[in-house]
């Protein structure tokens, strides 16, 4: 066994090889990875969507070899456009949620190795999809979604999560944490030259990058902090109306489309 794909609706990816460990992210329905180790019932796999590592237990995937493992990598991925929706396998019945992948769809059904799932919801393969506009509505589906830390799903995800989502939705590939993602894309100087879809990042005071949001029109910003919520965005940082404070110090803007 050294590669696999998520056959369940999510499952946490953990940082070490327990239950009672920190959960780090999480692997949708349809992601795929590859297995770097082993030990005991527990596996440590590389995303092939953003290589990120950590630990799953091998009861929660269904294997793949490595020729099904390369067509997965290849080919265009398509991906659940609906919050939640119904999978039929044999005759049973599951639920997956938004941003989901669906490899090999085709007349409602996807397969995961010699698998047949039927699915009957909201399909797109969002290469096509790639503009400011539609960043910004998928960025609205998660409105209110409450904070989960290594979450990545409506119902419960943490900032770059929340980010990394809006964005795969659209057919862009971000890495998993804020760091890693604001040193993707290209800078953007000033927050008066930024639009919306553009990611703003956030730092402490050790100057670490800590957050990220969604850029919205009128100067404000979509992030998950609490739960996924629309702020007041300038020069500053993120400020908060509830609170009438700043709660983020702005560092840099980053553009992807």
């Amino acid at each position: 066994m050294t590669h696999g794909v998520c056959n369940l609706t999510v499952i946490p990816l953990r940082k070490e090889p327990a239950h009672q460990s920190e959960m780090v992210s999480q692997v949708l329905f349809g992601e795929h990875f590859e297995v770097i180790e082993k030990s005991g019932n527990w596996c440590r796999v590389r995303l092939a969507f953003d290589l990120y590592e950590g630990w799953v237990s091998a009861g929660q995937f269904e294997p793949v070899n490595l020729e099904e493992y390369n067509k997965l990598n290849k080919e265009q991925y398509c991906v659940s456009f609906d919050l939640v929706q119904i999978m039929l396998h044999e005759n049973s019945l599951f639920s997956i949620v938004l941003g989901s992948s669906m490899p090999h769809f085709k007349d409602h059904t996807c397969r995961l190795g010699r698998t047949a799932y039927r699915f009957e919801g909201n399909v797109k393969c969002p290469e096509k999809l790639q503009t400011t506009k539609g960043i910004v509505e998928n960025a609205f589906m998660f409105l209110h979604s409450p904070y989960l830390w290594g979450g990545r799903t409506p119902f419960g995800i943490d900032c770059s999560g929340f980010t990394q989502m809006v964005y795969k939705l659209a057919g862009i590939r971000l890495k998993r944490d804020a760091w890693q993602q604001a040193e993707q894309g290209s800078l953007i100087h000033l927050v008066d030259e930024a639009r919306p879809g553009d990611l703003a990042f956030f730092d402490n005071e050790e100057g670490r990058i800590v957050h990220v949001g969604v850029i919205l029109p009128n100067n404000q910003i979509i992030h998950a902090s609490g739960k996924v919520r629309i702020d007041s965005l300038d020069h500053h940082g993120i400020f908060n109306a509830e609170s009438r404070k700043y709660t983020h110090n702005l560092r840099l803007i980053k553009r992807y489309v």
